[in-house]
């Protein structure tokens, strides 16, 4: 049988408070026992006081000075015998009335002389003290006894309230600990909930503009890194949707296209071949498309290596239905070979060729070459160009120029082209001297 787990408090501020008062209760049980063992000690020094001064009282109506002990009398013999037993050597003179059993304990001490206390339980707890008489002549004892009933009855009493004020202290302890964790962990309560509301909503608030102790600092640090990574991550997913939306909205747009064109009238069976293989060629680009851009996610912006012959390339992306315009591609040399992949290169400069189709007004030319420095293609369109003053943020994610050019796209196809040829050690620019029109240039690694 497993052995039972003993229940934990489950917040830390319980756990705190727990450890606070096992911490206390030792400590108090020493002292409460270190506090009685003093005060025992205390009220047994005050009674042998008591019994010395009754012995020191007694002992002037004891006359030595003769051969033999005689007993004076006095105006307060009552009051000294009580408890007192007078010996001359060993011999009993005197003994309180009623003493019983008690007596032989006075024989004891009077038998051994000297200054001695012994306790003795003879019917109630008895505190004996024996003290030779001073004299020249016979030797006397005088043996006192008192009562310790009323000194036990204190003791016990102080043991009680002492008792009773360790449960009232540990309650304390137990009750400002929680207080104190509580108030000392209320930051920290407070920065989770920020950090929860923070990260919800992808905010750009953090707890480094906040001053905080240094241990409650560093876990703002920790934070702070952590909804920078949050951010980063939010902000990197909606970049590769839109990605994905982007790239995907071509071949989407020839299946539509296809299957309107296909569904307006009879069509006979070799166009109907025709219009599934286009369909069929437009949802492998698709799945390409999604491969790439996943591929390239999970790589952490690396290219997987590859070569591709750029001339069949650009045939492909020249039988895409790019409007309006006429496009031109040159390639110098018949094996003009990148460092990339084939579809990786599709990717780079697909982009690149549908913004310049969108904006050319009559001609869009496509230039590869060799370079000092590898593969070098050029898209160049004899349309507006981009304006000067957003030349220096033309690639940056969801920018354009004139949103209201009637042209549609959300701005992301020109960083994804930049983003996917650095990943292969490559570049996308734009030549703002070029004029008319526009010129960007894709520049990769030799094959």
């Amino acid at each position: 049988m497993n052995g039972v787990r003993r229940p934990a408090p489950r917040t830390l501020r319980g756990r705190l408070s727990l450890v606070a008062l096992l911490t206390a209760v030792p400590l108090m049980l020493v002292l409460t026992v270190a506090f009685d063992s003093v005060a025992q000690r205390r009220l047994q020094h005050q009674a042998d006081d008591e019994l010395r001064t009754r012995a020191a009282a007694v002992a002037t109506t004891v006359d030595t000075r003769g051969t033999t002990v005689r007993v004076l009398e006095s105006a307060n013999d009552a009051l000294l015998d009580a408890d007192v037993w007078i010996y001359a050597d060993r011999q009993l003179l005197e003994q309180p009335p009623a003493a019983g059993r008690s007596t032989r304990v006075a024989d004891a001490l009077a038998r051994y002389g000297g200054h001695r206390c012994v306790t003795a339980t003879v019917r109630r707890p008895l505190r004996l003290c024996s003290q030779p008489v001073p004299g020249s002549g016979s030797r006397a004892t005088v043996v006192t006894a008192l009562d310790l009933s009323p000194y036990r009855s204190s003791a016990d009493t102080l043991l009680l309230g002492s008792l009773a004020l360790d449960a009232v202290m540990l309650t304390c302890t137990y009750a400002l600990t929680r207080l104190a964790v509580g108030r000392a962990l209320r930051p920290v309560r407070t920065m989770t909930d920020q950090a929860t509301q923070w990260s919800a909503v992808a905010s750009g608030e953090r707890f480094g503009s906040i001053r905080h102790p240094a241990e409650l600092a560093l876990l703002g640090g920790s934070l702070d890194a952590l909804l920078d990574r949050i951010r980063s991550l939010l902000r990197y997913e909606r970049r590769l949707t839109g990605e994905l939306s982007h790239e995907l909205r071509t071949p989407l747009s020839r299946i539509i296209a296809e299957l309107d064109w296909w569904q307006a009238q009879p069509r006979t069976a070799d166009q109907t071949r025709a219009t599934h293989q286009v369909i069929a060629d437009a949802a492998e680009s698709m799945r390409t498309i999604c491969d790439t851009l996943l591929d390239d996610a999970r790589a952490g912006g690396i290219a997987a290596p590859g070569t591709a012959e750029v001339l069949p390339v650009l045939r492909t992306l020249a039988q895409v239905p790019y409007t309006p315009g006429h496009l031109t591609i040159t390639v110098d040399g018949p094996h003009l070979v990148a460092g990339v992949g084939p579809v990786l290169l599709e990717r780079i400069v697909s982009p690149l060729l549908a913004n310049a189709c969108r904006y050319a007004v009559t001609t869009v030319t496509v230039r590869a070459h060799q370079a000092s420095d590898g593969v070098r293609v050029d898209i160049v369109d004899d349309g507006p160009g981009v304006p000067p003053p957003f030349a220096a943020r033309l690639f940056e994610p969801g920018r354009r120029a004139d949103p209201g050019d009637g042209q549609g796209g959300a701005g992301l196809g020109l960083p994804l082209a930049r983003r996917l040829a650095r990943s292969a050690g490559g570049e996308v620019t734009y030549d703002s001297e070029h004029a008319p029109g526009a010129r960007f240039v894709v520049s990769l690694p030799a094959g």
